[in-house]
């Protein structure tokens, strides 16, 4: 597969850097000098990445990063100073935007977390897959601190990816916490020097877009997502057609060769969109 390289610059109004590489879209916020802080129509500007790099073949898995020391400091407090109580529901994230769009994407989000991450944009990375976060970075959901509620589905998300306790800890303290403790209560999968964050990153998702089917990466998203909120005994139920399908696809066969002939696999393009079933031979 030829390395394919393309770069889309930030908007003025919306410093979101794009870029696709050996088949992953890093997806970088782009203010350094206010540490990322987020404006709404940054926030618009990803979301819309995210359904650009989906709508993408050539595209097989995401990163989200942060341009220089940060990940994001959240909401900009400026503009929330300034907005006034009449527009202030412009700041809430649309149902569309919401959680649940990130997780119905056919490829799976890596977050890189290579420094502070609050409020908003550290909520957005609980809807990734997984999240790699610089030791000493300085986490916080300090919503309650605002006088504010659980934003972006933080409520939901957090219990499902470290327990109920730990989730009502970090959200109704509001407290900041390190890169460290995030490994230890699982919502880390790597936590690593913050100069390494970003590769190790890129090395995570250029081995799922070379070497994992993308048919197979789309439907055990889904299946992670259904086992959450069912019982394991419907959730088996579900996954049986499901297998069955999976057995009789290229992607299997293509797979068992390739581990025998001990070569990289050459699976099926990724096919954007829904679909309920992997890509047949």
């Amino acid at each position: 597969m030829p390395v394919d390289t393309r770069t889309t610059l930030e908007h003025d109004d919306a410093p979101v850097r794009y870029d696709v590489t050996d088949q992953v879209a890093t997806i970088t916020f782009d203010r350094p000098d206010k540490l990322n802080a987020l404006t709404v129509a940054m926030g618009d500007r990803l979301f819309a990445l995210l359904r650009r790099a989906d709508a993408d073949p050539r595209v097989r898995a995401v990163v989200i990063t942060g341009a220089g020391r940060a990940f994001s400091a959240g909401a900009d407090l400026a503009m929330l100073a300034h907005t006034p109580v009449e527009g202030r529901d412009s700041l809430i994230v649309s149902p569309e935007n919401g959680p649940a769009m990130i997780r119905s994407l056919r490829l799976p989000v890596i977050a890189a977390i290579n420094g502070p991450a609050a409020g908003l944009a550290f909520a957005v990375s609980l809807a990734a897959d997984v999240r790699f976060v610089a030791v000493d970075a300085k986490l916080s959901l300090p919503f309650s601190r605002l006088g504010l509620y659980s934003e972006y589905g933080s409520a939901w998300l957090l219990p499902r990816l470290i327990g109920a306790g730990a989730a009502a800890d970090l959200l109704l303290s509001g407290r900041v916490f390190l890169g460290a403790e995030a490994g230890e209560l699982g919502l880390a999968q790597r936590v690593l020097p913050a100069a390494e964050v970003l590769p190790a990153a890129l090395d995570y998702a250029r081995d799922l877009a070379l070497n994992c089917s993308p048919d197979s990466l789309a439907m055990i998203r889904s299946m992670i997502d259904d086992a959450a909120v069912s019982p394991l005994a419907a959730h088996y139920a579900a996954t049986v057609p499901v297998m069955r399908a999976g057995l009789r696809a290229f992607d299997f066969d293509e797979g068992v060769a390739a581990r025998r002939e001990k070569r990289a696999p050459q699976f099926h393009e990724r096919v954007p969109g829904d679909t309920d079933r992997p890509a047949s031979a």
